[in-house]
């Protein structure tokens, strides 16, 4: 027959990442998808071990069909899902089927690993430290969501690559403590003090609670290159410090003359319920192209935790991801496994490319669970028993990724 590849080709693009394996806990259930199946568009097995035309398709030409769609497997439906055949533009979609496919088999750097195990372990270590030593007090953990921390690192390292002078961050209470000492270099006494409710401010009726703190500071990344990192304050009701960050990033753009948008970022931290959940979040979305308020693209992460407080995600929303609101601007969503750093800094450099390319927002979803309850007042198996059975046994992102390094003869 005159078979192409192409219709598969395009079937992986769109439906891909609803086979994608996104859950670290293995729990998401997957429809089956019929488009995905060879024998809908007339392919029988007999076929696998034949080589179909693929014109203008450079890495499947020359391939049998049973490679070819073991590569797409791998691109569209591994441990990254992208969603982006809802863009109108044919250069973007062009250039991300381009990059999703060109990138296949791609590691990153040694150094790039070697930083991320670092950033997870130093993470988990922060965690157990609180956890051992002040119990019970709310500190909103970044357990189970630890890839936080190389994504955040990893986007800060791509944006002073790409030209980025400052960034400005906004995130809600969870893994803030972390991020403060993590990537913001507030030294860990200070927030401990916190902890033990030392601080002379608190006493005297000023100061606010340690999950609402911001900070600033100068950035070196490994190559030398400095950046001013602002984490603004926030109060508790989520998602209200999205609108700040993008005018802070605005204004900074203006002081900078920074006309182009190029050299100051906005990155906001949501959480997969708030970022479904909350109004700011569309308000905030639908300004992100206009004249007097763009600013080049701000990069949203979410870390989704797949809960909202005790609610699970078909108890706090109508629609299949958190991050459908978002596509109404047409902007890139990544979905990612958390688990998989290697993915998570495959994902971050395709986002920071396209931002800086097409000067738009980029969403990146990583999919990650919550090790303990919403708060450390919370016990979450009375109302998640199922899932949180799973995360008891469950070993954490910088075994995994040790494992993984030790594997490859890195460490």
């Amino acid at each position: 027959g005159s078979h192409s590849v192409w219709p598969l080709v395009l079937a992986y693009r769109v439906h891909g990442h609803q086979i994608a394996n996104l859950d670290p806990l293995g729990m998401l259930r997957r429809p089956r998808i019929p488009e995905l199946d060879p024998e809908t568009h007339g392919i029988s097995a007999a076929d696998r071990e034949r080589i179909f035309p693929a014109e203008g398709l450079p890495w499947a030409e020359g391939r049998p069909l049973g490679e070819v769609l073991h590569r797409l497997r791998e691109i569209y439906a591994g441990s990254i899902g992208i969603e982006f055949t809802h863009i109108s533009n044919p250069k973007k979609k062009e250039w991300l089927a381009q990059q999703m496919e060109d990138a296949y088999g791609r590691i990153p750097d040694e150094q790039t690993r070697l930083a991320m195990l670092e950033q997870v372990i130093r993470a988990e270590t922060f965690e157990h430290f609180c956890h051992t030593k002040f119990p019970g007090t709310k500190r909103f953990s970044l357990e189970g969501s630890e890839g936080l921390m190389p994504l955040l690192e990893n986007v800060l390292d791509h944006a002073a690559r790409l030209g980025s002078i400052e960034a400005v961050v906004g995130m809600a209470h969870r893994g803030r403590l972390n991020v403060l000492t993590g990537i913001m270099g507030r030294l860990p006494r200070y927030v401990f003090s916190e902890f033990q409710d030392i601080d002379p401010e608190s006493t005297l009726g000023g100061g606010d609670v340690k999950y609402h703190i911001g900070y600033s500071h100068d950035r070196i990344d490994r190559t030398g290159r400095s950046m001013h990192l602002s984490l603004a304050f926030n109060p508790s009701h989520l998602e209200a410090v999205d609108p700040v960050i993008a005018g802070r990033v605005r204004a900074k753009q203006r002081r900078h003359g920074d006309w182009e948008h190029e050299r100051v970022l906005g990155i906001l931290v949501h959480g997969d319920a708030a970022f479904a959940g909350q109004g700011l979040v569309a308000e905030t979305l639908q300004l992100s192209n206009l004249h007097g308020y763009r600013t080049g693209g701000t990069v949203h992460i979410i870390v989704n935790n797949q809960i909202g407080f005790t609610a699970s995600p078909r108890e706090y929303r109508s629609t299949p991801y958190c991050t459908d609101v978002a596509k109404m601007i047409q902007c890139p969503i990544w979905h990612v496994n958390g688990d998989d750093l290697d993915a998570v800094a495959r994902v971050v450099e395709m986002a920071m490319e396209y931002r800086a390319r097409f000067q738009s927002d980029v969403v990146i979803d990583m999919f990650c669970y919550r090790k303990f309850g919403h708060n450390e007042m919370d016990e979450p198996s009375f109302t998640q028993p199922l899932m949180y059975k799973r995360i008891q046994g469950k070993k954490s992102v910088d075994v995994l990724y040790g494992d993984k390094l030790a594997e490859a003869g890195l460490i």
